[in-house]
Parts: structure tokens; C-alpha cells; sequence
């Protein structure tokens, strides 16, 4: 049994957060575009280059050996997380990009005819819009999209209606990155089956804040499902893709190369079951190996308090900022995550997260790569300050004092 969650004893696992930024102690708000390490993580990522460090799949020798053991218990844990049925539906990928690549490419473009479509939303970060509008391109096919609300939440009265006869696919976000919106994606998988159209989930911003039973992909029914480690808590360039086994097995390679074959000929290949046929070449083996440390340091909190504590910074965030005059909050839906996203009338946003970080804060500025729904508000940037298990109401308090500050130093 997880012992009863405590920020400070989270805080202290994690040694990034001991620094100070100039003479001000780091505060880092910036969790929806990466978070921070634990030393477990850390110390396994050290640990397997000390003492693991092979190639897998190949060698008979005992690093090699050891190395595989590894990677593929990480490849379990994964399978753990999402509670998917077998081991051999979880591929690693470089992340959540690389995952919505291997979809559309291999996946849905082979089923797409001029005039087909493939539906998303416009909340969606580009990693889940450009790869639908490549492979649009080279079919004749279209993108269409669920629209935004102003509180923004999505329009999903107007799914019946979009969800039509020339749909071939649809892929939304569990969680806006840009506004914290969590979306009932049982409701929209439950929409598009029922229709017999496929979905694939984008979770990124969805693991690291949301209970396991929220992307339980066997209870969800949906087709595919996709992470990044980094964002929770694990290394960079390293995610994971989640497939029903019965697309799996049909769809051909998304690349060529070692280790995702049966046999090769001079003149033609055969292609390994999956999931060793969409891992072609030398993988991010360490990084396999820290993220599914992640994973089970993750699930070795309690969740419920994590979770808690989140929201609770989050009601902090917004009840400080917005009392603040010349501060709007951008996302008011009422199911969120630990994101805020605001503007000052007085202050372009790259301007004021400038001189946050002069006050050791840091936030994300810019259109968060989700400019549709930037568009959607008339905005160019917003400032966006994400929250973690590791940051504290004091944290919150220093970010809505160094707000002030910035709003008297443009008023003045």
C-alpha cells in the first residue's frame, strides 16, 4: 500500500528542484512540456550504462542478455499501465509523435480513397494534426474537425453529424495541452464504434494526471493508444504505442531495417510479428529502460492524494491570478487538468515569462504547439503554467506575486 502522499517527500526525489535560478529558488511550472526526473529514474538510466549496456535481441552473451530482460520488463510495464492485453501490443516509439506517425502511415493511409475523411479536433497539438494532413494530402483525402467552445471544452453535440459514412479515422486527445480540458473519451470511442470507425487516443498529456482507470484501454475499446515518457517522469525520446493486436498483425512496417524481420532475400523481406516489426533498428534501449522505471515509481504513489494535491494547486492558480486585474484566463472548462493558460492585456506573453524567469519561475509562452486553438481565441501566445506532484502552494504564491509584479512594471 502507497504510503499517504507528502509534496515534500516527493519534492526531495527529485534533485533538479534543489537549484536556484540567478539567487531565487527554481520554480518549475513547465510540466505539460516536459517533467522532471526522479533518482530512481536517474539512477537506472546510470545503472544499465554501468553495468547493462548491450544490444538486444541478438546477443547470446550475458549484457546482452541482461539488457533484453530489461527492455522487454519495461515493454511490461507499459502493458501494466494501460492494462492492454498482451505485451505484444505495446511498441516503443521516440514518443507520442513518432506513435501518431506509425498510425497514419501505415495504418489509416492505405485505407484512405479520395474524399474520404479523417475527423480530429481542433483542440490538438500538431503531433496529432500534421501527420492526418500528410497523409491526407497523399490520398486525396480530408481532415475535418470537432470545434471548439469558448469555455473550451469541444462541441460534442455535433459528433453524430461529423461522424459520417466517408470517416475512416478519428484521433483526439484525452487532455489539451494548451487548455488542461479533459475530454470524455469513453463518450467519443463509444461515438465512432458504434459507426464502426477506428480511434486512436492521444494520452500525453493524460498518464501523469489522470487515474489508471481513465486510460484502461481494454475498458475504453479504443484502437490505439500513445504516450511520452516525458511526460511522466521518464527520459526524453522514448513513448510507447498501444494497438489492438488484430491491427497489428496486418498493418505493414512503418520503417525497414534490423530486428523487424523474419527473412531477408536480395530481392524481398518478410517482416517479424509484432511488436518487433515497428521497431526497426537500435532502439532507445536506456530510455525503455527509465521509462518503465517511471512508470512503477509513478504507481507507487498514492494516486488519489497526487491527484488531490494537483487540483488543489490548480484551484490556487486560477482563484490568485484571476483576481489579479489585466489577467485572462484562457479554458474555463470544469473538468481539468493541473494547467492554466492566461494572457495579460499589458504584456506579451514571451515578455512576461522573460522576467518570470528572473524570478526563477518557469513557464511556457507561445502557442504551445496547438496554434487552431490559438486561432480559436484571437491569440498569437498564451502563457501556460502546468503543475506537477513535486510543486506547492508556495510555488503557486510566488508565480501569482511575480504576475503582479509584472502587470505594475507594464502599467507603469
Amino acid at each position: 500500500m502507497s504510503a499517504p502522499f507528502d509534496v515534500n517527500r516527493v519534492r526531495e526525489q527529485f534533485p533538479i528542484l534543489a537549484q536556484n535560478i540567478g539567487k531565487r529558488p527554481l520554480v518549475y511550472l513547465d510540466n505539460g512540456a516536459t517533467t522532471q526526473k526522479p533518482q530512481v529514474v536517474i539512477d537506472a538510466l546510470t545503472r544499465f550504462y554501468e553495468h547493462d549496456n548491450a544490444n538486444i535481441h541478438r546477443a547470446v552473451h550475458t549484457l546482452g542478455a541482461r539488457a533484453t530482460q530489461a527492455y522487454e520488463t519495461s515493454r511490461g510495464a507499459v502493458k501494466r499501465l494501460l492494462n492492454a492485453a498482451s505485451d505484444s501490443e505495446i511498441i516503443f516509439t521516440r514518443g507520442t509523435t513518432e506513435a501518431v506517425n506509425l498510425v497514419a502511415h501505415s495504418f489509416v493511409r492505405p485505407r484512405l480513397s479520395p474524399g474520404d475523411e479523417v475527423l480530429v479536433t481542433q483542440m490538438e497539438h500538431h503531433a496529432n494534426l500534421v501527420p492526418w494532413h500528410l497523409v491526407a494530402e497523399a490520398t486525396g483525402a480530408r481532415v475535418t474537425f470537432v470545434p471548439l467552445k469558448d469555455d473550451g471544452t469541444l462541441s460534442l453535440d455535433l459528433l453524430p453529424s461529423l461522424l459520417t459514412p466517408r470517416t475512416k479515422f478519428f484521433a483526439f486527445s484525452q487532455v489539451s495541452n494548451a487548455l488542461g480540458t479533459v475530454n470524455p473519451v469513453d463518450e467519443m470511442v463509444r461515438a465512432a464504434r458504434e459507426r464502426g470507425i477506428p480511434t486512436l487516443i492521444d494520452g500525453a498529456q493524460a498518464v501523469a494526471h489522470l487515474p489508471p482507470s481513465a486510460f484502461d484501454v481494454q475498458a475504453l475499446g479504443c484502437d490505439f493508444y500513445t504516450f511520452s515518457g516525458h511526460k511522466l517522469y521518464g527520459p526524453t525520446g522514448i513513448g510507447a504505442l498501444y494497438g489492438k493486436r488484430e491491427h497489428l498483425t496486418v498493418m505493414p512496417p512503418y520503417q525497414g531495417g534490423g530486428d523487424m524481420i523474419h527473412e531477408v532475400f536480395v530481392d524481398r523481406s518478410t517482416y517479424a510479428a509484432p511488436p518487433a516489426r515497428f521497431e526497426a533498428g537500435t532502439p532507445n534501449i536506456a530510455g525503455a529502460v527509465g521509462l518503465g522505471t517511471a512508470i512503477d515509481w509513478y504507481l507507487d504513489l498514492d494516486l488519489e492524494g497526487a491527484h488531490a494535491h494537483e487540483d488543489k494547486l490548480l484551484k490556487r492558480a486560477t482563484d490568485g491570478l484571476g483576481a489579479l486585474q489585466g489577467v485572462r484566463i484562457i479554458g474555463q472548462a470544469k473538468d481539468k487538468i493541473a494547467v492554466l493558460s492566461f494572457v495579460l492585456d499589458a504584456a506579451h506573453a514571451h515578455d512576461a515569462a522573460t522576467i518570470l524567469d528572473r524570478h526563477g519561475i518557469a513557464v511556457r509562452a507561445g502557442h504551445h504547439c496547438a496554434q487552431p486553438v490559438m486561432n480559436y481565441f484571437g491569440l498569437a501566445a498564451t502563457l501556460r503554467a502546468s503543475f506537477s506532484v513535486y510543486n506547492t502552494e508556495t510555488e503557486v504564491d510566488s508565480l501569482i506575486a511575480a504576475v503582479a509584479r509584472v502587470l505594475t512594471m507594464f502599467s507603469e
